[in-house]
């Protein structure tokens, strides 16, 4: 299978591609700036040569990323999944009274608006059988558990829950998976190291999503690394 993440240069993106060149899968690491790839990223390839691809992949930049669908839809590619991984946290702590509404924008710009632009021009690559396409969220997006702080990240995983609903509506009758996935509380940059969740058993998991180990029957498809739903 080939599989496109994004924000794949550091954190849980990283440990998602490891996971799947490891599982076999042909891996496109979307990373903002791919010559600046970090030490890892270069272990990785040394380790699965012909197996990796670090492609330019600005969430933020939809020409960039409409180039990057045309140049792979040139090249015969067809991708059998797309995880939406590259998010940021802001304002982490700030009270509504303090919050800056610029930081507001520029996560919806990143953690909502970039994996619909991803999904825009890369949809019609998603040609592979039992494709999926899996939406990093958070438990911070549940309106269930909703909780004071956190406004801008939590906001933007709740609406890109709704994204996932509607990609589904739309896709599932062809066999799509769409998914969005909780990946707990790991120790990456955004995290922490008191995180209690390693990243690469997070990353393990959403890969038995994506090949489908597991039976998945949410009444929403929001679920966490192991499958389990998640509430809404």
């Amino acid at each position: 299978m080939n599989i496109l993440i994004t924000g794949a240069g550091r954190g849980l993106g990283l440990e998602l591609a490891a996971e799947a060149l490891e599982r076999g899968h042909y891996v496109l690491a979307g990373m903002r700036e791919p010559q600046d790839k970090s030490e890892a990223m270069q272990a990785l390839e040394a380790a699965f040569p012909g197996k990796l691809a670090s492609v330019r992949l600005d969430v933020r930049d939809e020409d960039g990323i409409a180039e990057l669908a045309a140049s792979l839809k040139r090249e015969g590619m067809q991708l059998g999944a797309i995880v939406n991984n590259a998010a940021v946290l802001k304002a982490r702590d700030t009270g509504i009274e303090e919050l800056d509404m610029k930081d507001v924008e520029h996560s919806f710009d990143i953690n909502l608006y970039g994996p619909m632009r991803v999904v825009k021009h890369l949809l019609p690559l998603l040609l592979q059988p039992r494709a999926s396409i899996v939406n990093i969220s958070s438990e911070a997006g549940s309106l269930t558990h909703a909780y004071p702080g956190d406004y801008p990240y939590g906001i933007t995983k709740a609406a890109l829950n709704m994204f996932t609903e509607q990609l589904r509506s739309l896709l599932g009758a062809g066999g799509v998976q769409v998914l969005s996935v909780h990946p707990g509380w790991m120790r990456t940059d955004m995290g922490g190291e008191s995180a209690p969740t390693d990243p690469r058993r997070s990353a393990a998991g959403i890969l038995d999503l994506i090949e489908r180990k597991a039976e998945l029957h949410p009444k929403f498809h929001f679920v966490d690394y192991e499958g389990k739903e998640m509430p809404i």
